[in-house]
C-alpha cells in the first residue's frame, strides 16, 4: 500500500471533507464539514481503509465486527472480509415486524465486539451503539475510527476505559492539505482556532446516588434496602447456596455484618424446619442488619403463586422481605405480593434463554408499572426509576484474556449502573467467607462511589 499520507490524498480527492462555513447538527458553525460515505464507492480505496484499520489493531482481541450506522457499515463489512472475523449489524432502530432485532448476524453472548465508526465528534453515537450491543450480552473494549474531529468524543470514551484507536485527526489532515497547498496558512488558523473554541461536552444522564433513590423510593423495601446500603456502606447480596440449615445459619452469622441482604434458596434446605431454620435467621437478620430476598423465581398464574408464597412448609410470605418472580404470568400474577417487594426477572444470562430483547422490554414495563416491583435481574441496564441486581459477580474473574474486564464490580457498576451485586460462590465457597465478604463489601461500595 501507499503512504499514509497517500492514501488520505487519495481518498480526499472523493471530496471527503470540505472547507468553508456549514452549520453541523447541533447548531454550531464549522469551518469545515466531513463525510465519509464517498469511501465505500470506491472499492480499492475502501479495502485498502479496510487494511490500514486492521493494522492498528490487536486482531485476536475480536471475535466480532460492528460498524455504527451508517455510514461505517461498508468500512466493517470490508475489514470483516480481509480478516475474516465475522460481522454484526446494527440497526438504526429495531424493525417493528419479524423478529424485531436490533443487532442482525450470528453471534454468541460473551463474544467481544469491535465497534467501526467514520468519524467521532462528541462520542454520544458511539456511547448509545456500546449500550445497545451490550444490550445483547456482547462485550465491547476497543472502538476504530478513522477521523476524530478532536472535539472531545475520543477523549470521553477513554475516560470510560474504551481504547479508541484513530487513523486520522483533523489537525493531522490539516497538516497534510496544507503542505500539499490545498490549504492556506489562515484557512488552517481558522480551523485550530474553532477546535479550541469547540471542544463537544456530551453530558450524560449522572446516576442517581443512593441517598437519591431513597427519597423518591414509593416501596417501603426499596427504602429500606437503600438505606440499609448507607448505613453499612455496602451493596451487597451473598447467595446462601447451601443445602443445610447448619450450613446457612453459619453463613448468614459469618457474611451478616458486611451484607444488606441474604439470597436464599430456601427449598434446596435439605432439613428445613420453620422452628430451627427460619426463627434464628430472622433473628441473625435483625442482630447484623441485613434483608432476606428468596429467591424463589415464581413463575405460574396469579392465584398458584399466591399459594407457593404463603402457604406450604415454606411459609415464605412471613419471613422474605422481598422475592424474585418472572413476569411471564402477565401484570396481575405479581398482585399476591402485597407484603414483600418483588424482584422482576428481566433478563437471564444462561445458554440458549429465551429472554429475547423483546421479551426484555415487555417484561420491563410490567415491572416498571406494578407497585409490588422493585427492582429487576438483568445482565443489562435498566431505567433509574426501578433497583437493579445483578448476579454472576466475582472478583476472580477479573478478565477473559483479551484485555478486559467483565463481570467484576468496577464493570458493572460502570457499565450497567447496577444498584446491588449479588455475590454466590465467590463467598459461601471461600476459605474464609467473612473475609470474603468484606472484600466484596469494599470492592462493591469504592465501585459504586467511582460512578457516580
Amino acid at each position: 500500500m501507499e503512504s499514509k499520507k497517500e492514501f488520505f490524498l487519495e481518498c480526499y480527492k472523493l471530496g471527503i471533507i470540505k472547507f468553508g462555513r456549514f452549520t453541523l447538527k447541533s447548531g454550531i458553525e464549522s469551518p469545515f464539514y466531513v463525510d465519509l460515505r464517498p469511501l465505500a464507492s470506491d472499492p480499492k480505496i475502501l479495502k485498502n481503509l479496510a487494511n490500514y484499520l486492521l493494522e492498528m489493531l490487536p486482531l485476536d482481541n475480536f471475535d466480532l465486527i460492528c460498524g455504527v450506522p451508517y455510514a461505517a457499515l461498508p468500512m466493517a463489512t470490508a475489514m470483516s472480509l480481509e480478516s475474516y472475523i465475522p460481522l454484526i449489524i446494527k440497526r438504526k432502530e429495531a424493525k417493528s415486524y419479524g423478529t424485531k432485532k436490533l443487532i442482525e448476524g450470528i453471534y454468541q453472548k460473551g463474544q467481544n465486539c469491535l465497534l467501526v465508526e467514520d468519524v467521532i465528534t462528541s462520542g454520544k453515537s458511539l456511547i448509545e451503539t456500546i449500550a445497545e450491543v451490550e444490550q445483547e450480552d456482547l462485550k465491547v473494549a476497543d472502538i476504530v475510527v478513522v477521523l476524530d474531529r478532536e472535539q472531545g468524543g475520543k477523549q470521553l470514551l477513554e475516560s470510560k476505559g474504551y481504547k479508541v484507536h484513530t487513523l486520522f485527526n483533523i489537525s493531522e489532515v490539516c497538516t497534510i492539505l496544507q503542505e500539499t497547498g490545498e490549504l492556506s496558512d489562515e484557512e488552517v488558523k481558522r480551523i485550530q482556532d474553532f477546535l479550541q473554541g469547540n471542544h463537544i461536552q456530551f453530558e450524560e444522564k449522572k446516576r442517581l446516588s443512593y441517598q437519591q433513590k431513597s427519597e423518591n423510593a414509593q416501596h417501603s423495601v426499596s427504602k429500606k434496602l437503600l438505606e440499609t446500603a448507607l448505613a453499612k456502606e455496602s451493596n451487597l447480596i451473598a447467595s446462601a447456596d447451601v443445602t443445610t440449615t447448619q450450613e446457612l445459619l453459619e453463613l448468614a452469622e459469618k457474611v451478616g455484618p458486611h451484607i444488606i441482604a441474604l439470597k436464599t434458596h430456601i427449598d434446596i434446605i435439605s432439613d428445613f424446619d420453620y422452628q430451627n431454620t427460619i426463627v434464628p435467621l430472622k433473628e441473625l437478620a435483625a442482630k447484623h442488619n441485613f434483608l432476606l430476598m428468596e429467591d424463589r423465581k415464581f413463575a405460574d398464574i396469579g392465584n398458584t403463586q399466591e399459594l407457593q408464597f404463603t402457604s406450604g412448609v415454606f411459609k415464605i410470605t412471613d419471613w422474605a422481605d422481598f422475592v424474585t418472580s418472572q413476569v411471564i404470568g402477565g401484570f396481575e400474577s405479581l398482585d399476591c405480593f402485597k407484603n414483600v417487594g418483588v424482584v422482576a426477572i428481566i433478563g437471564m444470562s444462561s445458554k440458549g434463554t429465551l429472554t429475547t430483547n423483546s421479551y426484555r422490554e415487555e417484561a420491563l414495563k410490567v415491572a416498571l408499572s406494578h407497585p409490588n416491583v422493585i427492582g429487576g435481574v438483568s445482565q443489562n441496564a435498566l431505567p433509574e426509576e426501578i433497583l437493579l441486581f445483578t448476579p454472576g459477580v466475582n472478583l476472580a474473574d477479573s478478565g477473559d484474556g483479551k484485555g478486559q474486564q467483565y463481570n467484576t464490580p468496577d464493570h458493572v457498576f460502570k457499565t450497567l449502573h447496577t444498584d446491588f451485586i449479588i455475590v454466590g460462590r465467590g463467598i459461601y465457597k471461600s476459605e474464609d467467607p467473612a473475609q470474603a465478604a468484606i472484600d466484596y463489601k469494599n470492592e462493591g461500595w469504592k465501585a459504586y462511589t467511582a460512578s457516580l
